[in-house]
């Protein structure tokens, strides 16, 4: 299951030399829903290689504007703290995958 980042857990959650995959969305959100099962399926096929969490911006929004995400769903791959790859909108879970095969 993907981790849910909070304001408090955020900073431990990205300290790590895996990629880190954050889809940033909101319950009202329709094309986040469809984004959703993706992320949860990816939490799980990359368990021990990749940490995947999710963020709520409706409760978080300081974190993704510390992103500068102006829609969603936003998702980012993080290595060692810094963002290195980037998408927005509804996308296929290959997609993701992709992203995070390349910065494993």
């Amino acid at each position: 299951m993907a981790l849910e980042i909070t304001d408090s857990n955020f900073e431990e959650i990205i300290k790590t030399d895996k990629p880190v995959l954050i889809d940033f969305w909101a319950e009202w959100c329709g094309p986040c829903r469809l984004v959703g099962p993706h992320v949860e399926a990816l939490s799980k096929e990359y368990e021990g290689k990749a940490v995947v969490g999710k963020v709520n911006v409706d409760q978080y929004g300081s974190l993704a504007a510390k992103f500068g995400v102006r829609n969603i769903p936003t998702l980012i791959v993080l290595k060692n703290g810094e963002v290195v790859e980037k998408v927005v909108g509804a996308v296929p879970k290959e997609t993701l995958a992709s992203k995070l095969d390349a910065n494993l």
